[in-house]
């Protein structure tokens, strides 16, 4: 994923990855040299993506103060760790279920405030940690706590593949890479460059991207009458369906857009026992459909047709 992502404008010499143009998405110590007037060294990165294993430790996580330099030189000697390798990046965690919940509570700190504090011996250090969250794990094996369940902005949920003649391309390009995966992305480099264009012109027009206000009272209505907590499943439904749009290469949001986002967006927001599974999106799409007036659809099956997947 992060290979299909254009190249980002950092500050050459910072660790965090700092936006050279944007005062918010600065380190502190960027932050006052642009303010002393000093000329920043910018350089092209690409987007990273840190993977956080499930046995990281929080100073791992969260960097370290190296505390026999600041005491021996009296300087804030700072050790950056994941959080600020991922910033303005992508933070994947595998088996994020099975994530111990002093990092979960970590995650959701830097996840609410865009910032990670480290404070040692009196000494506190901070830094921008404003990244994209994704995780994976099965359900079967437990189940995420509500606070950061509610982080993610969208939920997906896959399962294997049920045409044998689609399971068998998948083994043979799988095959393909394993045997030399060299010769495999130069065969599909053509296909990436493709998409990596269309993503940046998606970037681009999505500003434009307009949605209406009747349509955002009715998102809202439909938020309501799921009786989801807070606004956060509003927003990410807006947005999800702008975005779906300039990916399309349109600039203003349909109800097919919604429809086929609608479900990721609020799914995963229905439970109010953690002891519950997360919803199919069946009742999220019939709460959609007789909102906006459409037919409602009646199991599953009805309901990709629906969403306009297959």
């Amino acid at each position: 994923m992060a290979d299909l992502l254009p190249e980002i404008d950092v500050v050459a010499d910072d660790p965090f990855n700092s936006d050279p143009n944007d005062p918010e998405m600065m380190s502190d110590a960027v932050r006052d040299r642009k303010n002393n007037g000093e000329t920043l060294p910018i350089a092209k990165a690409k987007v990273i993506m840190v993977d956080l294993p499930l046995g990281a430790t929080e100073d791992r996580v969260c960097g370290t103060i190296d505390i026999e330099k600041a005491l021996s030189e009296g300087v804030k000697a700072f050790e950056p760790g994941l959080l600020a390798k991922a910033n303005r990046g992508i933070l994947y965690v595998d088996e994020v279920n099975l994530l111990d919940d002093h990092l979960v509570d970590v995650l959701l700190d830097s996840a609410a405030s865009g910032w990670n504090t480290v404070e040692r011996e009196g000494i506190s250090i901070r830094h921008p940690a404003r990244f994209v969250l994704v995780g994976s794990g099965n359900p079967e094996e437990g189940e995420l706590r509500p606070q950061l369940l509610d982080r993610f902005g969208m939920s997906v949920e896959v399962r294997t593949v049920k045409d044998p003649e689609q399971r068998v391309e998948v083994v043979e390009q799988r095959s393909a890479f394993d045997a030399n995966p060299q010769e495999f992305m130069v065969k599909c480099q053509a296909e990436q460059d493709a998409l990596q264009a269309r993503l940046v012109a998606a970037q681009q027009l999505l500003p434009s991207v307009a949605l209406d206000y009747d349509t955002r009272v009715q998102i809202s209505q439909v938020c309501s009458e799921l009786d989801i907590d807070g606004l956060r499943g509003d927003l990410v439904a807006n947005r999800a369906a702008k975005a779906l749009a300039a990916y399309d290469g349109r600039t203003e949001v349909s109800v097919e857009d919604l429809a086929q986002v609608i479900g990721l967006c609020l799914r995963h927001r229905l439970r109010k026992d953690p002891l519950e599974t997360v919803d199919s999106g069946l009742k999220v799409q019939k709460t959609f459909c007789r909102v906006f007036g459409l037919p409602e659809p009646e199991s599953e099956k009805a309901m990709a047709i629906a969403n306009g997947r297959r």
